[in-house]
């Protein structure tokens, strides 16, 4: 099982009751609205659940779900991930989401940070990006704080509701990053 502390959190592998934690912030209007789904029913948390479970069996496993434990009330507030795009171009993909109860307090940054020194440390990773929506400055100042480098504008790469969405990318190269150098 795969365990990491952050200052105010800390990320471990999911257990079944966090559909509720899930639950919590997947049902909210704010949580989505930048994202290709809907609000959560019940059965969707527990089906992402699910799909975290079945997606930590396989084998080589390229995605790694964590569900995000604040330290201090014990809540079970959000998730982070790192998603291997290519094994053999050695690059990974980031992303985190939270309950709007602990937005703007760089807490998702903190998250970013720990994912992305798993995926060089661990996942022995060259490139590790992400990718948010033109308009989630939020997202774009974590990004940033993370360590990543703005790339570029990508043209209408998700169908929401509303019609095609652009989006902003960032990166961050294995010798760029803090740990790695000398």
């Amino acid at each position: 099982m795969v365990n990491f502390e952050a200052e105010r959190v800390y990320l471990r592998e999911f257990i079944e009751s966090d559909w509720i934690g899930v639950h919590n912030y997947a049902s909210k209007e704010q949580v989505s609205e930048h994202q290709t789904w809907e609000p959560n029913s019940k059965e969707e948390s527990k089906e992402f659940v699910n799909q975290v479970f079945g997606d930590a069996q396989k084998m080589p496993r390229t995605r790694f779900t964590f569900a995000i434990v604040h330290k201090e009330d014990k809540t079970m507030i959000g998730s982070g991930e790192i998603s291997i795009r290519s094994f053999d171009n050695k690059t990974g993909e980031i992303s985190y989401i939270l309950n709007p109860n602990y937005w703007g307090k760089g807490i998702a940054t903190e998250v970013a940070k720990v994912v992305i020194e798993f995926g060089f440390r661990e996942l022995n990773l060259h490139r590790i990006y992400a990718t948010c929506a033109p308009k989630n400055v939020g997202s774009q100042k974590v990004l940033e704080k993370s360590g990543m480098s703005f790339e570029g504008r990508m043209r209408e790469t998700l169908l929401l509701k509303e019609g095609w969405r652009d989006s902003l990318l960032y990166s961050v190269l294995e010798h760029e990053w803090p740990s790695q150098q000398v």
